[in-house]
């Protein structure tokens, strides 16, 4: 191979080694995962749910029962069992290992049949002021509209949304007139966020 035929080899060698230095870091990151917050959560069963538990070829331990008041229900050979604050694989998986004593590879699969653990209350200037049950996920916005809306007396720019958390009550504002204002605008706009199980909307 004569000198020039080298020389435009390595040069081409050269121009392909740096596209890939170029190009590695790029296909070195991978996707970034969705923000958590971004993502629904599973569900979590409360007191007064009512589950389906079936165990495979064992229909004495296998019903439906309903979650007590403490979170527990009560099944055969097991007796009480933590059930809220379990998402229903959770629940499964505790059964399981709970049943390994009694019954050689248990098979175990948990359905919520009812949801009634979901309660957010409305008081103040609303027209129908109560306590709502809930079968899904639902906004702030969702629970007033149940409620009726607010009467002349109103005072939307003052709503407080009171959540427990760790054992004391928090309050967030909600901003009804800010709702359509844009993001990025010098008057930041109210998010329409999704109630707890228990949070209480207060319309002075």
């Amino acid at each position: 191979m004569d000198a020039p035929a080298r020389s435009v080899r390595r040069r081409a060698l050269l121009m392909a080694l740096g596209l890939t230095l170029v190009a590695a870091p790029g296909l070195a990151q991978k996707p970034q995962p969705p923000d958590p917050a971004e993502r629904p959560a599973d569900y979590v069963i409360g007191p007064e749910d009512v589950v389906d538990i079936a165990v495979w070829n064992n229909a004495a331990i296998s019903r439906t029962v309903p979650v007590r008041p403490d979170g527990k229900i009560s099944l055969p050979l097991l007796n009480d069992v933590q059930a809220g604050g379990l998402t229903p694989v959770q629940l499964r998986d505790a059964l399981t290992k709970a049943l390994t004593t009694f019954v050689p590879k248990p098979e175990v699969s948990v359905i919520v049949r009812e949801v009634h653990s979901v309660k957010v209350t409305v008081i103040g200037q609303v027209k129908l002021p109560g306590r709502y049950e809930l079968k899904s996920r639902a906004t702030v916005l969702d629970v007033l509209a149940m409620a009726g809306g607010f009467t002349d007396y109103a005072a939307r720019d003052s709503i407080v949304v009171l959540r427990q958390e760790g054992g004391a009550a928090r309050r967030i504002p909600f901003l009804f007139d800010k709702l359509t204002v844009k993001s990025g605008s010098k008057a930041a706009g109210q998010e329409n966020f999704c109630v707890a199980p228990g949070d209480i909307i207060l319309v002075p």
